[in-house]
């Protein structure tokens, strides 16, 4: 068995969620021992397809007018596409469209939750496709709970002993609830907010680009980092706030459950049976509801729940990911043989 791991536009999307999902991928088959290529020009048995662009859907006709089997990994949906970058509401039924017609070209759909796939299962041209929810998975090895990492953080951050910091991580888009982290840190000035993360402002829509030049002094965008300053920011933060409005999966969140960093996040159906309000993360409905629980959180009225936290991450390690995706894969070659 030879996979073809193809993923268009590698370097452009290698500092999103989508290219960490990729690596993952490749350590996961690499923990099964299943061989795989990242050059189409190599021969393979199966491709295994991440992106939606126009190589990807012609790489994907092309390989299965040869009669190679087609896994389509569907990373996006219109519904965390809607509210990304400028323009993308308008364009969001049209992008819907293209996604079926993309996935289609799959004997089988890959996609990283239950919700997702949900979503997909609802997507007339989708019905009748197997689809399968695979987390996209993380290192339980690297992201762990580490003091002296934590304490690194703060020294190169240059954050008092005792002040309180709260970090986000994302792109620059409304969808991953950068506004209402930024009026956040307006209502909060006594708690210091780090965001993580960064793509073009000239793609972003104007709530956003207003939010990323507010000038705070308890306000730091500190642009892309590689994954050691986010183990260490988990590590040396005081609670990790995912305000985002809408995933597929949301891996960050996980890293802060293996780091057993205390997390809020934002009620919304992504987390459902996995994230529990209380039990490992806190969740909140709006800008009111994440300054009360922060607020609480800070006074001691709510506990800390980042030990519970860690079985979620336990639950994604790659090892596992690695064992269902050479599952898929026995199952498309099989599908082959018949």
């Amino acid at each position: 068995m030879k996979v073809l791991l193809y993923t268009e536009g590698l370097k452009t999307v290698g500092k999103s969620g989508l290219g960490k999902a990729i690596k993952h991928q490749q350590k996961a088959l690499e923990n099964e021992h299943i061989e795989y290529t990242l050059n189409p020009k190599d021969d393979y048995d199966i491709l295994h397809i991440n992106t939606y662009f126009p190589k990807s859907y012609f790489l994907a006709k092309r390989a299965k007018k040869k009669g190679k089997k087609i896994v389509y990994h569907a990373h996006s949906t219109e519904e965390d596409f809607r509210d990304g970058f400028i323009f993308c509401r308008q364009i969001a039924p049209l992008f819907k469209k293209w996604l079926i017609k993309c996935y289609r070209l799959g004997d089988v759909i890959v996609t990283p939750t239950l919700y997702s796939k949900r979503l997909l299962e609802g997507y007339k041209g989708l019905e009748n496709k197997k689809i399968y929810a695979i987390s996209n998975g993380i290192e339980i090895e690297f992201f762990k709970k580490n003091k002296k990492l934590g304490e690194k953080f703060r020294q190169d951050y240059h954050i008092k002993k005792d002040e309180k910091v709260i970090i986000g991580i994302g792109l620059y888009i409304e969808r991953k609830g950068i506004v209402d982290f930024v009026e956040l840190a307006k209502r909060l000035p006594e708690y210091k907010f780090i965001w993580f993360g960064y793509s073009p402002l000239a793609a972003a829509t104007k709530p956003v680009r207003d939010a990323v030049n507010t000038k705070l002094d308890n306000l730091l965008f500190a642009g892309y980092v590689e994954r050691e300053v986010i183990r260490e920011a988990m590590n040396g933060c005081d609670l990790y706030l995912f305000p985002t409005l809408e995933e597929t999966e949301g891996i960050p969140i996980v890293e802060a459950c293996a780091c057993e960093t205390n997390a809020i996040i934002r009620d919304i159906p992504i987390f459902d049976g996995w994230l529990e309000d209380g039990k490992n993360v806190y969740k909140a409905k709006d800008v009111d509801d994440f300054e009360k629980k922060i607020k609480d959180f800070f006074s001691g009225k709510l506990p800390s729940v980042a030990k519970n936290a860690y079985k979620v991450a336990q639950e994604r390690d790659l090892k596992y990911v690695g064992k269902q995706l050479h599952q898929v894969y026995d199952e498309v070659l099989k599908g082959k043989e018949k």
